[in-house]
């Protein structure tokens, strides 16, 4: 097979259903069903052992097959943002090689567990959902550089944030906060605070010596 052969792209061709012979394509690297309308994907994407890439992103899906956990070598890009999801099952949690999760613009209203289960994530974006708080497990995911949370419903942040070290970027604008957590400024590569659209807070004294630092805090 030719590293061409390794790559489908299905963007927006109408699908509403992915073809069988899709899921027969076991040397794929790289699959993009994106804005296809999929209501459903079938059980057989577990078959696609060597999928580096997935990109179900603007389709209509409400759940994801179990069976995506078994994609233990996608390690580049999970896409499931814009869809109509809730939840996702716990077995996603074993894609521990996974670097870049898109969760956002869908119906979760709890960061789902399996998504701290992903202990490689480098980045994590879950904006426009429902969120009103992040649970204590995400104190796993200590590769973290980018957390991107705009446009949720959260008013704080766990004190368990201090153990994301490697963290250097948190997008929280539209956001109704009330207040963060002083064990942000333990952050030792914490480069970019990002605050606009709150109007509910109001800065601590203790940002100052966050910017001292050099990061910089948007209001």
């Amino acid at each position: 097979m030719t590293s061409a052969e390794r790559h489908l792209s299905l963007w927006k061709h109408g699908l509403a259903v992915v073809p069988d012979g899709v899921w027969d394509r076991t040397d794929l690297e790289t699959l993009v069903l994106a804005d296809n309308g999929l209501t459903e994907v079938s059980e057989r994407i577990g078959d696609l052992r060597n999928l580096r890439m997935l990109d179900l992103g603007h389709n209509k899906l409400r759940q994801i097959p179990p069976s995506l956990g078994q994609l233990e070598q996608l390690r580049d890009f999970l896409y499931l943002h814009d869809n109509e999801l809730s939840t996702l099952p716990p077995s996603l949690g074993r894609l521990t090689r996974l670097r870049y999760l898109n969760i956002s613009e869908n119906d979760f209203d709890t960061l789902p567990e399996a998504v701290t289960g992903m202990t490689g994530l480098l980045e994590l974006r879950a904006t426009d959902n429902r969120l009103t708080g992040l649970p204590a497990s995400i104190s796993r995911l200590t590769a973290l550089r980018e957390l991107h949370l705009r446009n949720n419903r959260l008013v704080s942040l766990p004190d368990v944030i201090v153990s994301l070290a490697e963290l250097r970027q948190i997008d929280l604008r539209g956001n109704p906060i009330i207040q963060l957590p002083e064990s942000l400024r333990k952050l030792p590569r914490l480069e970019k605070l990002d605050l606009r659209w709150v109007t509910t807070f109001s800065p601590p004294a203790w940002f100052a010596e966050l910017e001292d630092r050099g990061c910089a805090i948007y209001l």
